[in-house]
C-alpha cells in the first residue's frame, strides 16, 4: 500500500481546478460553430473544409503528448506543474481568436491570401488550445483520489457545457442586440469579430482563476503517494515513445471507441453549417457568402449552444448512471442517443424542431468528454498521467486526420457539395462506438473508494 493517499477535495476545489476548461471550451465553441463559416465567408469551397480542418488535429498530435510529458516533469514553488501551460497556452489562444476573424484585414497589410492567414490563425488556436488543454486532464489525475476520477471529470463536463453555451451563441445573441451579422463579400460579419473577442477575454480570466486557486502536489506528494523517492529526472522526448509501446491494453480498447465517437464530432463540427443551409434553408453549396447562409451559420451555433446545454444535464446524471449499470453501459447508452440525433436531422425538416436531436448530441458529448477518462484513469501509472492522457489524444486526432483526407472528397463525390448525407454516416460512426463500447474488458461500475484504492496498488505495480 501507498504510504500516503490523497486527500478527498471539496466540491469548491473540483470547480476552482476545472474552471478555466470553461473559458477554453467558450474558445473551442467559438471555433467549431464558426470556423466553416469563416473559411466560407473568405472564399473556401465546402469539399475543401475538411483540409482547412486538418491543422486542429494535427496541432493536437504533436503538442498533446510532448506538454503532457513536459509536464509530469515540471514543477516549480510558485507555478507548480501544470499551471503555467495553462497560462501560456490562454495567451496565445487569446491572440488567435482576435486575429482568425480579421485575416481578411490583415491580408491587406501583409503579403499573403486571406485564407492563408485564416488558416495560419487557425492553427495558432489549435496548437494553443491544445497546449491549454491538455494539462487539465492531467490535473485530475494529478490532485484527486481514484474514487473522485469520475467526479472530477464530470465537473469538467458541467464546466465545458457552460462554456460551449456562451461561445456557440454568442454571434446569435449579439445579433439579437443589434450587432450587424452581414459583412461586405469577403469579410466575416462584426457579430462574429466581437464575439471572439469575448471569447479571448473571458479564457483569459477562467485561465487566472484556476491558477490563483489552486495549489498542486509536489514532487515530494507524489514520492509519498507512490512509495518512490524524489528524484530528478531530465525529460528525454525519447520517454514518449517507450511510454506509447507501453500503454494499457484498456487504453487501447477505448482508442477504437474514440476513433468512431471523434469520426462521429468532427463530421459534425465541419458540416453542419453546410448541411442546414442546403438541406433546410435551400440554400446551393455556392451561396456561402449570402445573408441567408450567415442566418444559418448562427441557427448552428445556437444549435451547437444547445447540445452543450444538455451536456450539463446529462453531466449530473454520469455518476448514478455508472453507478447503476456501469460504465461502459453509460458510455454506450450516451453515443447511441448522439448517433441517433445526429441521423435525425435529415429528417427533420422544420428548423424549429432541430433543437430536439441536439438532445442526443449533448448526451453523447458529456459522456465522451468524461467517462472515458473515468474508465482510464485507473490504468494510468501516477507518475506518467500527463504523458498517457496526452498519449491518449492520438485516438481522438487521427479520426479527426484521416476525416479531413477523406471527408472532403466523399462529400464532393459521393454527395455532391450536399453534406448532409455525410453527416448521417457521422451518427452511423457513432452509434458503432456505443456497439464497442459495450464490448470493453475490465470496466464494470463505477467504483467505490475500496475498490480504488486497491486499484491504485495495481496501478503501482505496473508503473
Amino acid at each position: 500500500m501507498a504510504k500516503k493517499i490523497k486527500p478527498n477535495l471539496s466540491l469548491a476545489q473540483i470547480i476552482n481546478m476545472s474552471m478555466g476548461f470553461l473559458g477554453i471550451q467558450m474558445a473551442f465553441g467559438l471555433q467549431n460553430g464558426n470556423a466553416s463559416r469563416i473559411l466560407q465567408n473568405f472564399g473556401a469551397d465546402v469539399h475543401h473544409l475538411s483540409w482547412f480542418w486538418i491543422v486542429a488535429p494535427l496541432t493536437g498530435l504533436i503538442v498533446q503528448p510532448i506538454i503532457g510529458h513536459l509536464g509530469d516533469h515540471t514543477w516549480s514553488e510558485k507555478w507548480g506543474r501544470r499551471k503555467p501551460y495553462f497560462l501560456i497556452g490562454a495567451l496565445a489562444t487569446a491572440i488567435g481568436l482576435a486575429f482568425l476573424p480579421n485575416s481578411a484585414s490583415v491580408s491587406v497589410f501583409l503579403a499573403g491570401g486571406v485564407l492563408v492567414f485564416a488558416v495560419l490563425f487557425l492553427a495558432m488556436m489549435d496548437a494553443s488550445i491544445n497546449v491549454a488543454m491538455e494539462p487539465f486532464r492531467a490535473l485530475v489525475g494529478d490532485m484527486l483520489p481514484k474514487h473522485q476520477g469520475t467526479i472530477g471529470f464530470s465537473v469538467q463536463t458541467i464546466l465545458i457545457g457552460i462554456g460551449a453555451v456562451i461561445g456557440s451563441n454568442m454571434p446569435a445573441w449579439l445579433t439579437k442586440l443589434g450587432v450587424s451579422n452581414v459583412a461586405a463579400e469577403g469579410f466575416v460579419p462584426d457579430s462574429v469579430i466581437y464575439s471572439f473577442y469575448l471569447g479571448a477575454a473571458i479564457l483569459l480570466l477562467t485561465i487566472l482563476y484556476t491558477v490563483l486557486t489552486t495549489k498542486e502536489y509536489s514532487p515530494k506528494d507524489f514520492a509519498e503517494f507512490s512509495e518512490e523517492e524524489p528524484h530528478e529526472v531530465k525529460p528525454r522526448f525519447t520517454d514518449i515513445l517507450k511510454d506509447f509501446a507501453n500503454i494499457p491494453s484498456l487504453m487501447k480498447s477505448l482508442g477504437v471507441v474514440q476513433f468512431f465517437s471523434w469520426f462521429a464530432l468532427f463530421t459534425m463540427w465541419v458540416y453542419t453549417t453546410s448541411s442546414i443551409a442546403t438541406h433546410h434553408f435551400g440554400l446551393s453549396p455556392d451561396d456561402a457568402k449570402s445573408e441567408q447562409f450567415n442566418n444559418a451559420g448562427n441557427l448552428v451555433g445556437e444549435l451547437f449552444g444547445y447540445y452543450n446545454l444538455f451536456s450539463i444535464g446529462f453531466a449530473f446524471l454520469l455518476i448514478p448512471l455508472a453507478k447503476k449499470i456501469g460504465k461502459k453501459q453509460t458510455h454506450a447508452l450516451a453515443l447511441f442517443a448522439g448517433g441517433l440525433g445526429l441521423i435525425s436531422l435529415y429528417f427533420i425538416k422544420d428548423t424549429s424542431l432541430l433543437w430536439i436531436p441536439m438532445i442526443g448530441v449533448g448526451f453523447a458529448w458529456a459522456s465522451i468528454l468524461a467517462m472515458p477518462y473515468a474508465m482510464l484513469i485507473n490504468a494510468l501509472p501516477l507518475k506518467k498521467m500527463g504523458v498517457y492522457m496526452g498519449i491518449f489524444n492520438f485516438f481522438i486526432v487521427l479520426p479527426q486526420i484521416v476525416n479531413a483526407l477523406f471527408g472532403g472528397p466523399i462529400v464532393h463525390s459521393v454527395f455532391g457539395n450536399y453534406a448532409i448525407g455525410y453527416v448521417v454516416l457521422g451518427g452511423v460512426s457513432m452509434i458503432i462506438a456505443g456497439i464497442i463500447s459495450l464490448t470493453l474488458k475490465g470496466v464494470g461500475k463505477d467504483d467505490d473508494a475500496q475498490q480504488n484504492i486497491e486499484g491504485s496498488v495495481q496501478v503501482e505495480k505496473y508503473a
